[in-house]
């Protein structure tokens, strides 16, 4: 069953778009689903019904909604160009925590709460694991700003996944969080690229992305989900 576009207000009292998804059969938990620079695209959306699927809430909210209401760019060209200027330039990524800590709050009240994110969204994972209240578990994908918090402890059982061959975010960096060795934290290495999880994007693996998947869900299950 597909999930719909509504609109949600923010704690700084902003009124953004939001993809939602409702679980089909007996619902699991809560889930914020964080989007990659590219905006909540079709990509999205599919991840979000697919975890609907599984028995999850969904919210999939439009980070850049302020910025460029109804955002959705390609991977190549002039809308990676727009996509990487809103995420480096236009957008506070703090904003950005502070959007999915408001989902996390909508959520709250029902059951657990999760989080998954990919690229954009894996760092916003990683630090919202860090940082923000009511979540129980994190799964990030490839997120490039990971390393370079390589030093903050999530405060609820976190799993990060990168591929070996990512150009953006060589092995060295990764084995820094690796190096951490946080209690609450698991670090996976795929034998894949950057953005392996995407069937439209050039580096996707089958294989990497569905074990990816098996151990998001299976960390989601034994943290109440």
């Amino acid at each position: 069953m597909a999930g719909e576009t509504i609109r949600m207000i923010m704690n700084d009292g902003a009124e953004i778009k939001v993809y939602r998804a409702l679980p089909e059969g007996e619902r699991r938990g809560g889930l914020v689903l964080v989007q990659e620079i590219f905006g909540v695209t079709d990509h999205i959306r599919d991840m979000a019904d697919d975890y609907a699927a599984e028995g999850y809430e969904v919210l999939a909210p439009a980070l850049f909604d302020r910025e460029a209401p109804g955002f959705e760019a390609g991977y190549t060209g002039a809308d990676l160009e727009r996509a990487m200027d809103l995420a480096r330039n236009r957008h506070p990524f703090e904003l950005s925590m502070a959007d999915v800590q408001s989902c996390i709050d909508a959520l709250r009240d029902k059951g657990p709460v999760f989080i998954v994110g990919y690229c954009y969204g894996g760092s916003v994972a990683w630090l919202a694991a860090g940082r923000l209240d009511g979540l129980d578990a994190a799964s990030g994908y490839y997120g490039s700003l990971v390393p370079d918090n390589a030093g903050l402890e999530p405060k609820c059982a976190t799993i990060m996944h990168f591929g070996r061959y990512d150009m953006g975010i060589p092995m060295e960096r990764v084995e820094a969080v690796i190096a951490a060795d946080h209690p609450t934290a698991q670090i996976f290495v795929y034998e894949a690229g950057h953005g392996f999880n995407s069937d439209r994007r050039k580096d996707y693996h089958p294989a990497s992305a569905e074990l990816a998947r098996e151990r998001t869900l299976a960390l989601f299950r034994i943290c109440g989900g």
